[in-house]
C-alpha cells in the first residue's frame, strides 16, 4: 500500500483527519486514535503523509498541504523559489516550449515548469514516485503526464527543453564528486549538447562545464542551494552566473580588482558569488579591492548598498592568538560571538567553546588569511539594504 491509497474513499478521509490534527512529536497518539477507525496500514501511511506535508512548507509554502511525498523524494526536491526561477528562464527564451523532467522525483519541478506555461512530461523510474509525481500535479490543478521509465532509454527527440536532476546519492549518503552521478556524467555530457538544463551540486568544479554551457549558481535566502547547467537554445553567453533568490539579482562579470588592506568595512560575498567566482564583481559594486587574491573578502572605505554580499564594519584588528581572543571576549563582555573564516584551518565551533563568550554584548569575529598570516578582526554586521 503507497500513496496512492490516500486518492480516495477511506483514504482521502484518514489523511485530511490526521493533517487537521497533526502535532510534530506526538505522532504515535494519532496514529493510535486513527486506528479505532481505520485500517493500521492506511492510518500509518496518513500519518507519515502528514509529518511530510509538514516538513515540506520550507519547501513549497501553502502547496505542500495538497501535496504528495515520499521520505526521498521530499528531501531531493527542488524548493518552489528556486524551480520558479529555472522555469521563468526556461520560459522566457522558449515561451510554451515542451519540456521533460527525466527522474522527475515527486514533480517539484514539473509543477514550477507547468506554472510558467510550459508543457511538461515526467519520467521516473520508480513507479510509487511516478505516482507521487502525477498525484501533485493532479491535485495542484495543473496539466502534465509522468511516464514510469529510465531517463537514459527515453526518446528525446518531440521535445523542446530537457531538463534532468540526476541522483546525487548512493547508499543513503550525498555524492559529491559529479562522476559519481546516476545517470553517469557521460549522459549530462551528452545532454548538454541539445538544449537542456541539468541540475548539479554547487561544488561542481569549473572545468568539468562543457564549453558552451553556462553554470548559473544559485542561492536562496543566504544558502546555496544548487547550480544549473545552460545548454543550446537556453545558453546566454557567459561562462558562469552566480543568482540571488528570492531578489533574483543575478551578476555574471568578473571585472580585475587589486588588493590592498582592510578598510572600515568587510564585505563577505553570498556563497553563490563565491561559488561562481564572482567575488571581484563584489569589490567593483562596492567600490573596494580584496583582502587577498585568493581569499573570498572583499573591503572598502564606504558602506555601499549591494544584494551581493553581507557587511561588517571592523571595530579593531586583533591579534590570531587564542590567548588574546579570550580576553577581548571577556574584557568586551561578549556573549553572543559569529565567527567567520576564509583560508585559516580553525573549526569556528571548536574555537568558540575555548573562548567561552559570556555577556549581554554581540560581536562578529572574521578570521582570515592575508599573504601567510593569519589575522583577526572585531567587527560589527551591519544591515543594509539593497
Amino acid at each position: 500500500m503507497t500513496v496512492t491509497a490516500l486518492l480516495d474513499g477511506s483514504g482521502t478521509e484518514v489523511l485530511a483527519e490526521a493533517c487537521a490534527a497533526y502535532q510534530p512529536g506526538k505522532e504515535l497518539q494519532l496514529v493510535e486514535r486513527l486506528r479505532r477507525r481505520y485500517d493500521a496500514t492506511l492510518v500509518t501511511i496518513a500519518v507519515t503523509q502528514a509529518s511530510l506535508r509538514h516538513r515540506a512548507v520550507a519547501k513549497f509554502g501553502a502547496d505542500a498541504a495538497r501535496m504528495y511525498f515520499t521520505p526521498d523524494g521530499l528531501e531531493q526536491a527542488t524548493r518552489t523559489t528556486v524551480g520558479t526561477h529555472r522555469a521563468a528562464r526556461i520560459a522566457a527564451a522558449l515561451p510554451g516550449s515542451s519540456v521533460v523532467d527525466l527522474g522527475c522525483g515527486i514533480g517539484g519541478d514539473l509543477i514550477s515548469a507547468a506554472r510558467a506555461g510550459l508543457r511538461v512530461t515526467g519520467v521516473e523510474r520508480d513507479p510509487e514516485t511516478a505516482a507521487t509525481a502525477r498525484a501533485n500535479l493532479a491535485a495542484l490543478g495543473l496539466p502534465g503526464e509522468v511516464m514510469v521509465g529510465d531517463a537514459e532509454s527515453t526518446e528525446l527527440t518531440p521535445y523542446d527543453v530537457v531538463f534532468a536532476d540526476p541522483a546525487r546519492r548512493a547508499d543513503g549518503r550525498r555524492v559529491f564528486d559529479h562522476n559519481a552521478y546516476s545517470p553517469p556524467w557521460t549522459f549530462v555530457t551528452e545532454l548538454l549538447q541539445r538544449t537542456a538544463c541539468v541540475k548539479v551540486a554547487p561544488g561542481i568544479p569549473h572545468d568539468a562545464v562543457p564549453e558552451g554551457v553556462e553554470a548559473e549558481w544559485i542561492s536562496d535566502a543566504g544558502d546555496v542551494k544548487e547550480a544549473a547547467l545552460w545548454s543550446g537554445a537556453l545558453y546566454t553567453g557567459t561562462p558562469r552566473r552566480a543568482t540571488l533568490l528570492p531578489s533574483g539579482v543575478s551578476v555574471a562579470d568578473a571585472p580585475e580588482a587589486e588588493s590592498g588592506p582592510v578598510e572600515r568595512y568587510i564585505y563577505e560575498p553570498d556563497g553563490a558569488v563565491v561559488r561562481a567566482g564572482l567575488v571581484t564583481a563584489v569589490a567593483a559594486a562596492v567600490d573596494g579591492w580584496l583582502l587577498d587574491p585568493r581569499i573570498a573578502y572583499v573591503t572598502a572605505p564606504k558602506l555601499v548598498p549591494t544584494p551581493l554580499a553581507s557587511a561588517y564594519e571592523v571595530v579593531e584588528e586583533l591579534p590570531y592568538k587564542e590567548k588574546a581572543l579570550r580576553s577581548w571576549v571577556r574584557t568586551q563582555g561578549i556573549g553572543t560571538l559569529e565567527i567567520k573564516k576564509r583560508g585559516v584551518d580553525v573549526d569556528p565551533a571548536q574555537l568558540r567553546k575555548k573562548l567561552a563568550p559570556k555577556g549581554s554584548e554581540s560581536a562578529t569575529l572574521i578570521i582570515t588569511r592575508i599573504g601567510r598570516d593569519a589575522v583577526a578582526y572585531s567587527c560589527r554586521r551591519v544591515k543594509i539594504e539593497p
